[in-house]
């Protein structure tokens, strides 16, 4: 089988769609599958996936340095490369439907006849200023809703998402499938010796409570709610990991710290130092980064919204109204949580009950089989079409 894969982002972009899409196009190509990956924003080599073809699209990022929304503009050129690999491919998965690559992507897949499968990982973002929701909302009305509307087959990767777009008459019933998880990687510390010894790696207190943040630096993960949070509790330490526009060393708190290159086992060694997750976002799906903290044995706080992405997972994690317009309301019920979910003792057997669901509930192995199952039955069931592309696109 040769598989096209679209993304907006390569994965060291570091958003979680495309650490998702990193992660199932390495397992796909484990079972025998030929994956080409193209996105956007590459470097030369990636470790990760060095055993996908990837092929970087040439793109103006134009929008995110202006005005903070990661939505890569594709050039001409990319567009005659995607036609192209489409031609080459007997199916396309597409990372979200409402990227300018993916749209591409849709249009090249229904143009050579080649079925094509879309991820969808979010639904409406609740920006703060009026004109960006706006803009969503019609953006997801035009565009995410037609690209999925036309595809062979739609997975979403959380309950939140489904529910959003429920009302989608589509061609084939819509399956929902989590992102999966390296437990090797993410595991929980055998004993507090060990979480010690990580809080000393970082330079972190030995004792005292440290609430963990793993995120793009941005609005909508509720970056100001976090704010607020490390200024009326000075005995947490708040431990940001991630990067973006905003920049938490300028709030000046001495309880904040702040790691921005982290990834992969020494991302996983900050969640064993750390003593819960805070994630005050909103308009996610299920963000990679909880399926992380219950494998590494924390208890998890975040949006209610959020917290309803995986209804097996309701009794790991807890979920606080989240107003993206009042960060400081947020922030008083989030302080709330923060100091009840601290006076609970995080014991060894609590820390393993969770690294025991997420080991079973989001398995790569489980959820790369039903990827593969799908584009098997698709292939075989599509009939060809013997299209060439007009010339202008060859």
């Amino acid at each position: 089988m040769n598989l096209l894969m679209v993304s907006h982002y390569f994965e060291e972009h570091r958003g979680g769609i495309e650490i998702v899409a990193s992660s199932l196009a390495r397992e796909l190509a484990n079972r025998g599958i030929d994956v080409t990956w193209m996105a956007t924003d590459a470097s030369p080599v990636s470790t990760t996936t060095e055993n996908v073809t990837r092929i970087t699209l040439h793109a103006s990022n134009l929008l995110e340095r202006t005005i903070g929304i990661p939505y890569p503009l594709a050039y001409p050129s990319a567009w005659r490369r995607i036609f192209r690999e489409t031609n080459r491919a007997n199916a396309v998965l597409i990372h979200d439907g409402l990227y300018l690559t993916s749209v591409v992507a849709a249009l090249s897949a229904s143009w050579a006849g080649k079925p094509y499968v879309v991820v969808q990982h979010i639904g409406m973002v609740p920006y703060n200023n009026l004109l960006l929701r706006s803009l969503m909302s019609v953006a997801n009305k035009v565009i995410t809703r037609t690209v999925l509307k036309h595809a062979d087959q739609i997975v979403f990767i959380s309950e939140v998402t489904q529910r959003f777009f429920a009302d989608l008459q589509c061609r084939r019933l819509a399956r929902l499938i989590f992102n999966g998880l390296d437990t090797n990687v993410f595991n929980p510390p055998g004993n507090d010796s060990e979480a010690i010894e990580a809080r000393q790696h970082f330079d972190l207190p030995p004792s005292g409570p440290i609430a963990l943040f793993v995120g793009r630096f941005v609005e909508k993960k509720g970056l100001a709610t976090l704010r607020s949070l490390a200024r009326e509790h000075p005995g947490i330490i708040f431990a940001l990991a991630g990067w973006g526009a905003i920049d938490p060393c300028k709030w000046n708190l001495a309880n904040v710290r702040v790691f921005t290159s982290l990834s992969g086992p020494t991302l996983a060694s900050l969640y064993r130092a750390s003593s819960i997750l805070v994630l005050p976002s909103a308009g996610e799906g299920f963000p990679l980064v909880i399926q992380e903290a219950l494998a590494c044995g924390l208890p998890v706080l975040c949006g209610l919204e959020t917290a309803s992405a995986d209804s097996s997972a309701c009794s790991f994690v807890t979920g606080t109204p989240v107003d993206p317009r009042d960060p400081e309301r947020t922030a008083q019920l989030f302080s709330q949580e923060i100091a009840r979910l601290l006076a609970k003792p995080n014991t060894t057997a609590e820390r393993m009950k969770r690294f025991a669901f997420a080991h079973s509930h989001y398995s790569w192995a489980s959820s790369v089989e039903q990827y593969a199952n799908i584009l098997r039955e698709l292939i075989a069931n599509k009939p060809r079409k013997q299209r060439s592309l007009p010339l202008t696109l060859t």
